[in-house]
C-alpha cells in the first residue's frame, strides 16, 4: 500500500476511545440537526466531528480539533 497504514493494537487508549465516541456523537446529533432543519453549517460541522477522527493518530489532536470544531459550531451558527 501506498503510505497507508492501519492502527495497530497499541495505538488505541481509553483517551482516545473516549474522543472518538464523545465527538463523534456529537457530530451526528449535530449533522441530523442540520438535516432536520436544513441548515448546511451545523451539516458540515457534523459531518467534520463524526470523520475526523479518522485522520488523526495522537490522542491529544483529536481532542484538540474536536474542542476546536465544536467551539465553531457555537460561533459559527446562523
Amino acid at each position: 500500500m501506498i503510505g497507508i497504514s492501519l492502527p495497530q493494537a497499541d495505538d488505541f487508549s481509553a483517551a482516545k476511545i473516549f474522543a472518538c465516541f464523545i465527538f463523534s456523537t456529537i457530530g451526528f446529533a449535530v449533522f441530523v440537526y442540520g438535516k432536520k432543519n436544513k441548515l448546511l453549517r451545523p451539516m458540515i460541522i457534523g459531518a467534520a466531528l463524526m470523520v475526523y477522527p479518522y485522520f488523526f493518530s495522537e490522542t491529544l489532536v483529536i481532542y484538540l480539533v474536536g474542542i476546536a470544531l465544536t467551539v465553531a459550531l457555537y460561533f459559527w451558527r446562523e
